[in-house]
């Protein structure tokens, strides 16, 4: 929510920027640059480039109002100066009118534009080369960033997989189009050599993805001497679409073992209908009644599940329920049937349950 000690026209375009940016776009801060100390004209925008943040400071003057602002970069943008040679030329400063509301958005994404130009712009041929080659994907960025105590470098994002990650789990409720991405580091200012080394890649993606497949468990192919991203990148894209298939398939094995599950312990209290991450249990053992929450790895059932118990009599003094720690330890096998998978962890409880009752008693008696 934009501050009402912002002056009007400056509030408009900063509302105007943050409803309609195309990308999630933040206000870190706001001050006051200016001698009304109860006006704040200055802000620093978080904005998401390359799989990253830049900071850019947007520096209005609140007394005169109708000025264009100032930018300032932030140290990785030490050397972006996008309208430099450019006096004559029409840009979003030049064409400023700060009675238009949409002028601060025009500004961002133009800057963000000549990211792309001062890439394409630099003096190293095998960046030239990777570049050419990669242009055809489309939603690619491009960032170049350097500082006091660091070389050049170029940052490329390039989308993966031409599939609908949204419509690969049945009954998924993302609200925003789910992305992979390689983020490809190249330092810039090396001569082109036969065997040049390998760039620093790291995949990313959108983090409601994590709750079906982790791509940081994905180990990334190896880059093999004189290879360029044109040949790289199918080898990677295949590698991912085959995960993903077994990503799909896990959840009903996951969805599997859930249902191996109530034979012996009764229909859930709750459970994870989609992914089949977690289920909970109301159990007991004489008198003594317990929740049992078990939590199902991506990589079930090569990983065993997690289990912990909550009682529903025994409370920390702040009035927490006691819970006993993760267990992990019991009887497993990733070759069993889920119906031997869910008979083992019963018959471990049976036992267990006994101990968490004593831990529980022991809590509460040293709470008094």
């Amino acid at each position: 929510m934009v501050s009402d000690r912002i002056p009007p026209l400056i509030s408009a375009q900063l509302t105007h920027l943050l409803a309609h940016c195309p990308f999630s776009i933040k206000v870190e801060q706001m001050w006051s640059g200016c001698m009304n100390s109860s006006l704040l004209d200055h802000f620093t925008l978080v904005i998401p480039f390359c799989l990253d943040y830049v900071r850019w400071d947007i520096i209005y003057n609140a007394i005169y109002p109708l000025a264009k602002p100032d930018v300032i970069f932030g140290p990785e943008d030490e050397h972006f100066r996008p309208y430099r040679g450019t006096i004559d030329s029409k840009n979003a400063l030049t064409d400023w009118n700060s009675k238009d509301p949409t002028r601060l958005l025009t500004l961002v994404l133009e800057l963000r534009d000549y990211q792309k130009k001062r890439v394409a712009e630099v003096d190293d041929e095998r960046l030239k080369f990777e570049i050419s080659t990669m242009l055809s994907r489309e939603g690619i960025e491009m960032l170049m960033s350097s500082g006091l105590d660091k070389p050049e470098e170029v940052k490329f994002a390039v989308p993966l997989l031409d599939m609908d990650l949204n419509k690969m789990v049945l009954g998924s409720t993302w609200r925003h189009q789910q992305k992979i991405y390689l983020q490809v580091i190249y330092p810039v200012g090396r001569k082109y050599s036969t065997t040049p080394s390998a760039p620093r890649l790291k995949l990313v993606s959108s983090p409601e993805l994590k709750s079906w497949f982790c791509v940081e468990e994905s180990r990334l192919p190896a880059w093999l001497d004189g290879m360029c991203m044109a040949e790289y990148l199918p080898t990677l894209e295949e590698m991912l679409e085959n995960q993903i298939r077994e990503a799909v398939a896990l959840v009903e094995v996951r969805r599997k073992f859930i249902t191996a599950l109530a034979p012996h312990f009764g229909r859930p209290i709750e459970a994870d209908p989609v992914f089949c991450r977690k289920v909970s249990f109301l159990a007991s053992s004489g008198t003594f009644a317990f929740l049992v929450h078990i939590s199902i790895p991506l990589q079930f059932p090569k990983q065993q599940p997690v289990l912990v118990l909550q009682s529903s009599q025994h409370f920390h003094s702040h009035n927490v329920p006691i819970k006993s720690p993760i267990m992990n330890d019991y009887p497993w096998s990733p070759r069993w049937e889920t119906s031997e998978m869910a008979e083992r962890i019963f018959d471990f409880l049976v036992e267990e349950c006994l101990n968490f009752k004593r831990y529980c008693n022991e809590t509460m008696l040293q709470q008094r």
